[in-house]
């Protein structure tokens, strides 16, 4: 398969089964995550892996929208260990950082068949104090992993994409 098909097959999944993500699958989609590109190789991402249903109670006690999923990762940044941009006070790429670790998991989730729901519908300071994470450490998205369920379907959306004459200027 070649990248754009499996960009192209990858969507959103609302409807997983509830059939467990194998622990081998899982360190080969981690594995990816942690050969993400990411400012100056800092590699300031902390990924907290929620398994439990303890833990998943404590993700769904902070509005995140879980779907029954078996497995979610919190992805996270170390604003510690993040590259600052010298030429712009205040900038650092940690939510950048974080967003491409979490687009090279679910890209390589896809590949093994695992589908996929990105998750940001939470309040940051919530989570934090849900899983008593160090101040340092910035939730930047949850991913939902796990098998489809019978009633599969990406939403009506999903393959509605604007012309790349929309979305792109040579200049």
């Amino acid at each position: 398969m070649t990248f754009l098909e499996l960009a192209k097959e990858r969507f959103s999944e609302r409807y997983f089964d509830s059939k467990p993500v194998e622990d081998e699958k899982l360190k080969l989609i981690l594995e990816a995550g942690r050969l993400a590109p990411t400012g100056c190789n800092y590699q300031p991402q902390r990924i907290y892996v929620i398994k439990s249903e303890e833990a998943k109670k404590k993700a769904i006690s902070t509005k995140a929208s879980l779907s029954g999923c078996p497995l979610v990762l919190l992805v996270c940044y170390d604003s510690d260990e993040v590259w600052h941009n010298p030429r712009e006070e205040g900038y650092n790429c940690g939510e950048q950082d974080a967003s491409s670790v979490a687009l090279h998991m679910m890209f390589e989730a896809t590949e093994l068949g695992v589908h996929s729901l990105w998750i940001r519908g939470f309040n940051s300071d919530d989570v934090r104090k849900a899983f008593d994470l160090p101040e340092n450490h910035v939730p930047a998205m949850m991913v939902a992993l796990g098998y489809p369920s019978a009633d599969s379907h990406p939403a009506k959306l999903h393959s509605d994409k604007k012309p790349l004459e929309d979305t792109v200027i040579y200049i």
